[in-house]
């Protein structure tokens, strides 16, 4: 299927690994002129190289920036002052319980998982106006909708960047510029299968045993009863980047196994 991004700029936040990678990989084998962002001018390198590989002839760029600052939302605009693609992709997230979570560590959450995404959109929203086209993807989680008591401050980050997709695609209403949120359940990144690979070292238990106990018992309602693997990410971001997608837009797109029960 060709979604139509042939020549498209588009821009994703934290790319040189996990999901943001495989985003970055599917929109430039649809013929995207991709952006790849990250802190560290090693990651960077070495994600510019890989995409090659995967993406023979790929149109790439790299903007090293940290894009949870201002000063780092700065440097990427600097950098690509236009882009008609945004993949609000940076996010982080910590275990830890609500008494033990400081009002920095509240603070810190949402500047990183929230407001990166405000100022890009911000520097970039207008131009897309203009031109009576754009997409702008937040990249939220399940737990957005399922707070997950082990990380309160997460979760309701991602309900707020849910949230800001919607009051976003009232924003742009008419004016052929999409916003939308996708919601990813547990996904097999190089961070959690690092996670995953140490505790089993940890408790002598194989990755697959670790595995069936954390559906079992963290995420019972899981209907795939397994990890979803970066580029199931990656498709759906695809297309709601996609001039096919021209009527998906406040939407929530679910690809997080079945794990939330409701309907809506």
């Amino acid at each position: 299927m060709d979604l139509q991004l042939r020549d498209k700029r588009a821009l994703i936040t934290g790319s040189t690994a996990g999901i943001g990678f495989a985003i970055a990989a599917v929109l430039a084998r649809e013929g995207a002129q991709v952006i790849l962002n990250g802190r560290s001018k090693k990651n960077i390198d070495a994600a510019m190289s890989r995409l090659q590989k995967a993406v023979p002839g790929a149109v790439r760029r790299a903007v090293v920036a940290d894009a949870s600052t201002a000063k780092g939302a700065q440097r990427i605009v600097a950098a690509a002052p236009e882009v008609d693609i945004l993949v609000n992709n940076l996010g982080k997230y910590e275990r830890k319980g609500f008494f033990e979570t400081t009002d920095s560590d509240w603070m810190d959450f949402y500047e990183f998982n929230v407001l990166s995404g405000i100022r890009l959109v911000r520097a970039y929203g207008e131009g897309m106006r203009k031109r009576k086209w754009g997409r702008i993807v937040f990249i939220s989680s399940e737990s957005g909708l399922l707070t997950p008591v082990e990380m309160i401050n997460y979760g309701i980050t991602k309900t707020a960047q849910a949230a800001l997709a919607r009051g976003l695609a009232r924003e742009f209403g008419g004016s052929g510029v999409t916003v939308n949120a996708v919601l990813p359940g547990p996904t097999r990144t190089e961070g959690i299968a690092a996670m995953v690979a140490n505790e089993s070292k940890r408790t002598g238990k194989s990755v697959r045993k670790l595995e069936q106990e954390f559906f079992s018992l963290a995420r019972p309602t899981s209907i795939i009863q397994r990890m979803s693997e970066p580029r199931e990410i990656a498709a759906m971001v695809a297309y709601a980047c996609s001039d096919l997608a021209s009527s998906t837009t406040g939407a929530a797109l679910r690809v997080e196994g079945g794990i939330v029960t409701g309907i809506g």
